[in-house]
């Protein structure tokens, strides 16, 4: 099962930094582009994890296969387009079981360093999506998994809360299956489907009413009675200061009796 993993990571490597080169060929960057944005895309979740977790060396480091991977996906990427239909789907597919397999992976590693649910679920998570936020950012874009796009970032938190929950069932391995395999269904069919999340949320009417008397009694009685409170403060401050000039008025230093 383990081997299976691993070669399903490396193969999400190897698709996602193609995924890398693609926008830098979208950006029309040259070689030393497709070759970093590659690495990001491929790499970055998992090295962001690693530093994170602290637990000695970075993965993709430690590996060489990881870092090969990723440059053979900045060639291919180089040189082939990938402006067909069956590319795209093959990346697509490749795409989605990454998602999982990273989430799973993710997860999994934080439990086995000791740590809490959800620090599990966000590592999990920042593995999957980590290196196509840091992609989209070089690229000055805004990253997709910030709405208004297919339920990628999703997709990885189901990963992550299966694996969490079959882990505290004690039986990890059955976990990474369901995992990887949900989160796969759930992007997928959010990309053929066209699911996203919500990018607003409209109060409902009541609320709305309640909004608009509100507004309507501060810009009228509301805000007239705050009105004339201030108005009456500043009589008062007034009253005081001519109650001062006319102790004084006659030259009499205030504070001092007269004759």
């Amino acid at each position: 099962m383990d081997q299976a993993v691993r070669i399903l990571d490396l193969t999400g490597v190897l698709a996602n930094a193609i995924l890398g080169g693609i926008a830098a060929r979208s950006a029309r960057l040259d070689l030393i582009g497709f070759i970093a944005l590659a690495i990001l895309s491929g790499l970055g979740g998992g090295m962001i994890r690693d530093a994170l977790l602290q637990a000695g060396p970075v993965a993709a480091l430690a590996d060489p296969l990881y870092l090969i991977m990723a440059l053979i996906g900045a060639a291919i990427a180089f040189v082939i387009p990938f402006q067909g239909r069956f590319p795209q789907l093959a990346l697509t597919l490749l795409d989605a079981l990454s998602l999982g397999c990273w989430a799973n992976v993710g997860a999994q590693k934080t439990l086995d360093l000791g740590l809490g649910i959800l620090p599990a679920v966000l590592m999990g998570a920042l593995t999957a999506v980590g290196g196509s936020t840091v992609r989209d950012v070089m690229l000055r874009k805004v990253p997709t998994i910030f709405g208004g796009n297919t339920l990628n970032a999703s997709s990885a938190l189901v990963s992550s809360v299966l694996t969490v929950v079959f882990y505290q069932l004690g039986n990890s391995s059955l976990g990474s299956v369901v995992a990887i395999v949900a989160a796969t269904a759930v992007s997928l069919l959010s990309r053929r489907f066209g699911w996203t999340l919500p990018t607003e949320v409209h109060a409902p009417k009541p609320a709305r009413q309640a909004s608009a008397w509100l507004h309507g009694w501060w810009g009228g009685t509301g805000g007239q009675l705050f009105a004339g409170r201030r108005r009456d403060n500043g009589n008062d401050r007034d009253d005081g200061n001519d109650d001062a000039r006319d102790g004084t008025a006659d030259g009499t230093p205030e504070g001092t009796a007269r004759d």
